[in-house]
């Protein structure tokens, strides 16, 4: 179960608010059990980025070479919909999710309170389904 701090949940709020109206996107590394411990922000490059995301290629590189150096695994990919209410992934987000065994977190920011969910996605099957996750105490990592 992929579980984050409070501190890289806000973290992970906050671009995701900055980036608005926008797609926000970026990359999560830790430890093969599922404990965060580092968040990559990353440039959101695509042609329509309002309504899909696409990670800029250098800064994908760049956080890959982090986590190397760190020793982490990357667990977890992140992104926003930031007109959603209760994101889940658009047939987009399924048909561009190369990652099956990253957690796929989604932040909606179309209520006054973020809403954020966590899937497990599919691409070669072209379906997703709900994932677990946990917010912990900063202490708790």
């Amino acid at each position: 179960m992929l579980k984050l701090t409070h501190s890289l949940l806000n973290h992970i709020l906050a671009h995701a608010r900055e980036d608005a109206p926008q797609e926000c996107c970026g990359l999560i590394g830790g430890a093969a059990t599922g404990k965060a411990t580092s968040v990559y922000r990353t440039r959101n490059v695509a042609a329509t980025p309002l309504v899909t995301y696409e990670a800029a290629p250098e800064d994908l590189f760049a956080a890959q070479r982090a986590m190397r150096a760190r020793s982490e695994e990357l667990i977890a990919i992140y992104h926003s919909h930031p007109r959603s209410k209760d994101p889940k992934p658009s047939d987009t987000d399924v048909r561009l999710a190369y990652y099956p065994s990253a957690v796929y977190l989604i932040v909606g920011l179309g209520s006054e309170e973020p809403c954020m969910r966590a899937f497990r996605i599919s691409e070669r099957a072209g379906s997703w389904e709900a994932a677990e996750f946990e917010i912990v105490a900063d202490s708790d990592q």
